[in-house]
């Protein structure tokens, strides 16, 4: 049900009166099924252009519903050193192979490589403008092609071009690189890697990716699909909120199947213009299995209480035209795709977002500061069990959700200013993830639905008896010095 019909049937009225009012018609806010700070911004706007004191209103009761939802402000939490995202070891293969310094070398041995070619860059930063860097030697499974740094943090590459890496062929993997995007204005600066059609089984790890719309884009290209990826520990980022109309997704998975998404960090994705809507990570077009384990998401880490909305991550994410389906037609967006062991944090939207996406599974994940988890349209079926999530699972417009042993947060409470799954952890708006006073302890836990060697986001594997969420323990995530 869309907040305009609420409103006309007069519910909206009636449920901001419960918040402001605090009176017995609180607990009828479950029926309304939204956030406060989702309905704050309709509130807002629906004022906006009356007189000032109707103006002044709409303002107060928007302050209002974020403060109750989101809590008081809280400095920007301090840069932890964690062992998801990029790591400063160095990792894989000794360096060695093909030395490159400067960038039309690098272009070079691109336009070169063979099979089982490894890569080096000396320390330096390369700059690259105006034409993309082209991939199309292909490597083979038993023989990847290797781009990289001996050391992560010695090779920093500038790209100035709409896209960085276009890699249209199989077996190439990228590892202890830090790419940032240069451009002037942020539609020029598209992403660092494109992956296209013949481009399976690609590889990103260990690498530091900065300042793209949509960092890593995958696709189909003229029939063909680059399945069976893989981005692993992998950091994105933003200095600064994108200015564009087009897709913020650092993480932008269309048609392509198998894809792995491990032991990321996924930051500040604001997008300002057009819909104002991005998202962390989503995969849709028609593709299957995919899977998204162990990240962290911190939609607003740094950029905060900024217009618009912020996603953590999605199977379906806001659709896909039926010309660019992976069968042309996107009955549904994904199937038999997973979210599993991730940590969702400081989203002005749901923290997880199903939009057809068929036979999903929805475990173990810690969401805090989201509206929760939406599981939408017909399309959509999800089991969903072992979350902890500071909000409401809902299905909306006939969604299906087959709910476990989930603990979550009831909307009346959100409304009152209650959050008793966020009291759970000692200050989590500052990065602070620990227990308060130990883990929350599922009474059973039905194994089925996870891998035998099921690892939580630290790594570890998963406690017994289980907990709800997506680690027993933080301290195994902080790195060691």
């Amino acid at each position: 049900m869309t907040v305009r019909r609420l409103a006309r049937r007069g519910l909206l009225a009636a449920g901001v009166a419960a918040v402001v009012a605090g009176g017995a018609l609180l607990a009828a806010v479950d029926h309304l099924g939204l956030a406060p700070r989702t309905l704050a911004p309709y509130i807002e706007k629906r004022s906006s252009g009356h007189n000032p004191v109707i103006v002044g209103i709409g303002q107060r009761v928007g302050a209002t519903l974020r403060a109750l939802d989101r809590g008081p402000a809280a400095a920007p939490p301090r840069r932890l050193a964690l062992n998801v995202g990029a790591q400063p070891r160095p990792a894989g293969q000794d360096a060695g192979g093909i030395q490159v310094a400067t960038p039309d070398a690098l272009r070079a041995a691109l336009t070169a490589a063979a099979p089982g070619d490894v890569i080096t860059l000396a320390p330096g930063t390369y700059r690259f403008e105006g034409k993309g860097i082209g991939i199309a030697r292909a490597g083979r499974a038993d023989a990847r092609i290797v781009v990289r740094a001996a050391r992560p943090g010695t090779v920093h590459i500038e790209l100035e071009t709409l896209e960085g890496f276009v890699v249209g062929a199989p077996y190439w993997r990228f590892e202890n690189l830090d790419i940032r995007g240069v451009c002037s204005a942020d539609d020029d600066c598209e992403h660092a890697f494109h992956v296209v059609g013949a481009g399976h089984h690609f590889e990103s790890v260990n690498n530091t990716i900065r300042d793209f719309n949509a960092h890593i884009k995958i696709n189909g290209l003229d029939g063909r699909y680059p399945d069976d990826g893989l981005i692993d520990h992998t950091t994105f980022a933003a200095t600064h909120v994108r200015a564009t109309t087009k897709p913020v997704t650092p993480i932008d998975l269309v048609t392509a199947s198998g894809w792995t998404v491990r032991a990321n960090v996924i930051t500040d994705f604001v997008k300002r213009d057009g819909n104002e809507v991005s998202y962390g990570a989503f995969a849709k077009g028609g593709g299957r299995n995919n899977v998204f384990e162990r990240n962290l998401v911190w939609c607003e880490q740094t950029l905060r209480g900024l217009p618009g909305q912020r996603v953590g991550l999605s199977l379906g994410g806001g659709g896909t035209g039926k010309e660019f389906c992976r069968d042309g037609r996107c009955i549904t967006e994904q199937e038999g795709s997973v979210l599993r062991a991730n940590l969702i944090v400081g989203c002005s939207d749901a923290g997880i977002y199903l939009n057809g996406a068929a036979a999903s599974k929805v475990l173990d994940n810690t969401l805090l500061d989201t509206t929760g988890i939406d599981v939408r349209y017909p399309t959509s079926s999800a089991v969903v069990d072992g979350n902890l999530v500071d909000g409401i699972i809902r299905g909306r417009d006939g969604g299906l959700v087959h709910l476990g042993d989930n603990r979550t947060t009831a909307l009346w409470r959100i409304y009152a200013g209650s959050h008793p799954v966020r009291s759970l952890f000692r200050a989590p708006a500052s990065g602070d993830f620990a227990w308060r006073d130990g883990p929350p302890v599922r009474d059973e836990a039905d194994e089925g639905e996870r891998p035998a060697a099921a690892q939580d986001l630290c790594g570890a594997r998963r406690a017994t008896p289980a907990v709800y969420g997506a680690f027993a323990r933080f301290t195994p995530c902080l790195a060691a010095p």
